[in-house]
């Protein structure tokens, strides 16, 4: 192999390019990922009423959520105006010092859109229904339906990317869902 010579730069023209201004990467705007988190609301009064309250269980769930994500940064939470959703997300709500901000379960389209819009971390409480409908709005894998009596432990948490891409990760809180028979 032959090498063909390499030709002497001017020594004044090589002192320019190392003296040219580089580009301030920390000056950069970072990228901006979104990460909601979704759950559906805790264990509920089974008393026939349309907006019933949590259970002992419930309470304890609730509880065991705000230690779970205590740390997580959350910039805002969202919840459907039931009691059973507010009454999820309330004690991390106190500990933050955060507003829990009501969303109608009839836009779940126009509350995707803002999740989407706007970069921060979310924690969003529903229903066994709006939950996984939510979570496939925003991009992610919704996985099987909620089993209706006693399926309270599941949380997604969706990493919404620039680029439009979305990643899911579900994990269980609080007791453990075991579905009879297993």
């Amino acid at each position: 192999m032959r090498r063909l010579p390499v030709p002497m730069l001017p020594t004044a023209l090589v002192l320019s390019v190392l003296m040219l201004p580089r580009p301030d990467l920390s000056a950069q705007e970072p990228v901006a990922v979104t990460t909601v988190f979704l759950v559906r609301h805790s264990e509920k009064e089974q008393n026939g009423s349309r907006d019933p309250v949590l259970t002992p269980a419930g309470q304890e769930r609730a509880t065991a959520l705000a230690d779970l994500l205590e740390e997580a940064g959350l910039t805002a939470i969202y919840a459907t105006d039931f009691h059973r959703t507010r009454d999820t997300v309330v004690p991390l709500a106190e500990r933050l010092g955060l507003p829990v901000t009501l969303y109608s379960a009839r836009d779940l389209v126009g509350l995707a859109a803002g999740l989407k819009r706007t970069p921060g971390r979310y924690l969003v409480s529903g229903h066994s229904d709006t939950t996984p409908n939510l979570v496939a709005l925003l991009g992610g894998e919704p996985g099987l339906p909620f089993v209706e009596e006693g399926e309270n432990d599941r949380l997604y948490i969706l990493t919404l990317q620039p680029d439009g891409r979305a990643e899911t990760v579900v994990l269980r809180y609080g007791k453990r869902f075991r579905p009879p028979g297993r």
